[in-house]
């Protein structure tokens, strides 16, 4: 259960790391789950796995990882970080709970190997609606948290998320970026002043919300970083991209979690098209 320590650091932070979030066996389910996954280019597909990169040197994502497996749909709601994720987003008793507690918008496995990085992003500065952070009247109300699992040790020189502590109430751009909020230098953030580097043991998971500047240093060693991220948001948000859970992972998923995947009801229209509405929503 969430404590008063981790949300006054997450308050001051903008983050916070939970050892040992899941079992190292569950950790093993997650690796076979991905390795029974052919490997993919970016844009194609295995099921409702799709396979997308963000840039050259980003490393492969594997979009809609909750479609990988029941081992994958035990992340949705884990007990480790889901009081935790819907304290921070906030919204407890309002009218922003009318379709369910929480939602995801977007979940994918992460690989990246040698030269692979991610650069410094984000940030409380230009204010973004989605990724804003905010707390008022004793709660909290974030756009956005994300739940990033290590599925590998992930030590110096593996490549380990960046962030800039406190950055998520910055009122300035970071003075390394520049006005399109990237890093002329290169991709990384290694040596972006004020960023510091999490070091991860296979089963911890990082919660941070989406307006802290964060990032990835560089990978340098051998072997492959594997991370798991879901983002949470308001149960009234959409997907930010175009992907759509299937109506087999629909079916399986327990209440909870069915609710959290696609907290929208069917559209109410006249009782002679609401199966058919509802399947066009889902097949979307």
């Amino acid at each position: 259960m969430i404590t008063d320590r981790d949300k006054y650091f997450f308050d001051l932070r903008g983050y916070i790391l939970l050892k040992g979030a899941i079992s190292k066996a569950h950790v093993k389910e997650l690796n076979d789950g991905i390795d029974a996954i052919p490997k993919l280019d970016p844009g194609e597909w295995y099921g409702y796995v799709h396979g997308h990169a963000y840039n050259k040197n980003n490393g492969l994502n594997l979009q809609q990882i909750y479609e990988a497996g029941e081992p994958f749909e035990r992340l949705i709601d884990h007990p480790s970080w889901i009081s935790h994720v819907s304290t921070f987003i906030g919204g407890e008793g309002t009218f922003d709970r009318k379709h369910g507690p929480l939602f995801i918008d977007e979940n994918f496995a992460s690989m990246r190997g040698p030269g692979d990085s991610i650069g410094l992003h984000s940030g409380a500065y230009p204010w973004t609606k989605r990724c804003q952070y905010h707390f008022s009247n004793g709660s909290f109300n974030c756009g956005q948290v994300n739940m990033l699992l290590a599925l590998t040790d992930i030590g110096p020189g593996d490549g380990g998320t960046m962030v800039v502590p406190g950055s998520h109430k910055s009122n300035f751009r970071h003075p390394d970026l520049n006005k399109n909020g990237m890093r002329p230098e290169g991709n990384s953030v290694d040596g972006v002043e004020g960023a510091v580097e999490i070091f991860m043991e296979a089963g911890d998971a990082i919660l941070f919300v989406d307006a802290i500047a964060h990032g990835s240093a560089l990978r340098k060693n051998a072997g492959e970083r594997r991370i798991v991220v879901y983002r949470y948001g308001p149960s009234w948000g959409f997907f930010r991209d175009g992907y759509r859970p299937s109506p087999e992972l629909l079916a399986r998923l327990t209440p909870e979690r069915r609710k959290i995947v696609w907290p929208h009801e069917p559209l109410k229209r006249s009782p002679n098209r609401l199966a058919e509405v509802e399947a066009e929503a889902v097949a979307y």
